[in-house]
């Protein structure tokens, strides 16, 4: 399949580029014209303001990760499996630099200085991540996939809090090797083997 970048994918890449280094208010038009190599015209064109453009690049990491959820669904549809593969993508996007951060968890710290159209778009996405990580809790109590020491939810809250608090602690120590580390006891506690 050959897939070719458009201007606008251009822009938002390195939109999600500045982001995921500086921010919301760390970047501007002219840095991504910098990165992009194009005027900050034609950025106006694509995205007639920053909100416009924030906004568009949180919808599409939404949908990248609607679809990633549901292939990860149907290669590993074991629940505990699925925690550990969803962990793992992390790890590794951590460990190779390839994405760091997630986009939306770094714009969430922001979200009292956000514009409503992009907070409302961050917290889309978060009740997305929680809806299915419920969803995989919930599968994995019913199954004895999962060993849950609270409601689904609360225990879906948890795990999203602990992979987004592990990426926090990664780059806060600059060593990949802090996100599985954290995760792990997490992982663990959740096997029904470790139950009592």
């Amino acid at each position: 399949m050959n897939s070719v970048l458009t201007t606008s994918d251009e822009i938002l890449a390195s939109a999600r580029t500045l982001i995921t280094s500086g921010g919301y208010n760390g970047f501007s038009y002219a840095d991504i014209a910098k990165v992009v190599g194009i005027r900050k015209a034609s950025i106006h064109h694509h995205f007639p303001s920053k909100v416009d453009l924030v906004r568009t690049l949180v919808i599409r990491y939404r949908q990248d990760a609607e679809v990633g959820i549901a292939a990860l669904e149907q290669d590993a549809p074991d629940p505990l499996e699925l925690l550990k593969t969803y962990a793992g993508h992390w790890a590794k996007c951590i460990e190779d630099a390839s994405r760091p951060f997630c986009v939306c968890a770094l714009l969430a710290s922001e979200l009292p200085a956000l514009p409503p159209e992009i907070a409302g778009e961050v917290k889309a996405f978060f009740r997305f991540l929680s809806t299915w990580l419920t969803s995989v809790m919930e599968r994995g109590s019913r199954e004895g996939a999962l060993s849950l020491s609270s409601q689904p939810r609360v225990e879906a809250e948890a795990f999203m809090a602990s992979v987004h608090g592990a990426m926090l602690s990664a780059r806060a120590y600059g060593t990949p090797e802090v996100f599985p580390a954290i995760l792990a006891p997490t992982l663990q506690r959740l096997s029904p083997t470790v139950a009592q």
